[in-house]
């Protein structure tokens, strides 16, 4: 059964020809329906609707596994591997808090193995359980979903619900500490959970399993250091007053943008090491681990907006430092920042989140469900482009109304403004044209299947559907469905962001500029 149902991913089937794949769902749907127990097809569909980007059917089928106690480790990475990444927001929260439920209730209930193994005589117990508990602690599984979970915390609250200093306070987090025992993970996931009847040359080796866990650690550095960088932007406070170096100094001020600063080359750095490796062809296995999401993040360019961004923040604090008389070159830097940082969100845009979904021909579909890991890229990417754009806003409007009251006395009516204040304007206006744009996009997709869909239903009352048509019409509706919720999660993050972030930094321009 595995080996049919996954033949279409081998290399000889031609790119964008899904028949097969949709025909093994189907196949897999009915036998699911005469056999409900069997994990193997469970964990085949899993495999499938993930591949084709569908997320929604996978919560019920994960679900209905029942997973127990180290399992939530061993194979948790089925759920939330794909949970964010496919757009499915509230699912991808629930799936992290779950888990993170288990690894810590574990950490409080191995304690008190240990105290009864004491109390009651059982020495040998002692080490065993003192190496299942660090098993646990030292768990790639655990560690990816820690991250993950603080992150979409802040993509989806902060500046929404409270300020992002708010939220980072509440985590407790500081951008100077990385609690990761990067020394000691360990990869605890059953990569061979499904059986495989493949001849040993198509087996999953050991070489296999060593790259992948190189590249899972990779992607939770870059981010961790994304976590920690929006940490370090939520801690640099900015007073008018504190303008000379020693006072800075003083009150930890300069500290924090140089933790600001480190941060952003150790991102660089990784992202260059990564983007200078030979692209290797990787073999689909049965038995195996789902490709990593730092392959569609660095060909997303989604990498260099936020870099870029993070060095717009450095740029502008320069320039609150040291002034506007002293910055001409800075803030002709930072004016060419902001038209650059609008080029490069407008191309991320056109170039990797625009096209459709799904596709209909005749009996044929197609889809690309990369569309919806970038539409996510972007969405993180907006993100942090608006909680830089926040601070610019805190900085400019100070320097702004300043400037102003210093004319004012000299009794200078008709004087040039700095260019960065209009830059910073231009700026604002390009990026609430482009998130409107995002919006409407999405919003398209979102009617495109909903016509798909009716269109499909008017075809169905036409004609009996019967036994493998009836299952491919399930699977076609799973599959929609939950591209329509992807579409309208990611519509509703963003319309959120337009409505409480937007005018809030509306509010700085408007005075400031």
């Amino acid at each position: 059964m595995n080996r049919f149902c996954f033949t279409p991913l081998c290399p000889d089937v031609p790119a964008g020809e899904e028949g097969p794949l949709w025909q093994s769902l189907a196949l897999l749907e009915e036998t699911l329906s005469n056999s409900p127990s069997s994990a193997q097809f469970k964990l085949l569909l899993i495999r499938i609707y993930c591949l084709l980007g569908a997320f929604e059917p996978v919560v019920d089928l994960y679900t209905s596994l029942d997973a127990k106690h180290v399992q939530h480790d061993t194979i948790g990475y089925l759920l939330t591997r794909y949970a964010e990444p496919l757009g499915h927001l509230a699912a991808a929260s629930q799936a992290c808090n779950f888990t993170l439920r288990f690894f810590h209730s574990n950490q409080k209930d191995t304690s008190e193995y240990i105290i009864q193994a004491y109390k009651y005589g059982a020495f040998e117990k002692i080490p065993e359980f003192i190496a299942f508990r660090n098993r646990l602690n030292n768990s790639l599984h655990f560690a990816q979903v820690r991250i993950e979970r603080m992150l979409l915390d802040l993509f989806l609250e902060a500046n929404v619900t409270q300020s992002l200093e708010e939220s980072i306070k509440s985590m407790g987090l500081c951008p100077d500490e990385d609690d990761i025992p990067w020394d000691n993970l360990r990869d605890n996931r059953d990569l061979t959970v499904l059986f495989s009847w493949d001849p040993k040359g198509s087996e999953l080796t050991e070489g296999q399993r060593e790259t992948s866990m190189k590249e899972e650690r990779t992607w939770l550095q870059i981010r961790s250091l994304t976590l920690r960088l929006v940490c370090a932007l939520a801690t640099i406070s900015h007073t008018v007053e504190q303008k000379n170096s020693n006072r800075t100094t003083e009150n930890g001020v300069a500290s924090k943008i140089d933790t600001l600063r480190y941060l952003i080359q150790q991102l660089e750095c990784i992202v260059q090491t990564e983007k200078k490796k030979d692209k290797q062809v990787v073999q689909f296995l049965v038995q195996g681990s789902p490709p990593a999401r730092m392959i569609t993040y660095l060909e997303s360019t989604s990498c260099w907006c936020q870099i870029n961004a993070f060095h717009l923040v450095i740029d502008v604090y320069e320039l609150d430092a040291s002034g506007l008389e002293e910055t001409l070159d800075v803030q002709n830097r930072i004016a060419n920042d902001f038209k650059s940082l609008l080029g490069q969100l407008q191309d991320l845009f056109n170039n990797k989140c625009k096209g459709s979904l799904l596709e209909a021909n005749k009996t044929n579909y197609t889809t690309r469900p990369e569309l919806l890991e970038n539409l996510v890229f972007l969405v993180e990417t907006v993100c942090i482009i608006l909680w830089v754009s926040y601070y610019c806003g805190n900085v400019l409007r100070p320097l702004k109304s300043s400037l102003q009251k210093k004319k004012k006395k000299k009794k200078e009516i008709n004087f040039a403004m700095p260019i960065v204040f209009s830059g910073f304007q231009d700026y604002v206006a390009g990026l609430q044209n482009f998130l409107s744009d995002v919006v409407y996009h999405i919003k398209e997709l979102e009617s495109a299947l909903t016509a798909l869909k009716f269109e499909e239903l008017t075809m169905d009352g036409h004609s009996a559907i019967e036994g493998e048509q009836k299952f491919s019409r399930v699977v076609r509706g799973k599959i929609q469905s939950s591209y329509l919720r992807s579409l309208q999660e990611m519509g509703k993050i963003l319309r959120k962001r337009l409505v409480t972030s937007w005018r809030r930094l509306m509010s700085k321009i408007d005075h400031s500029c």
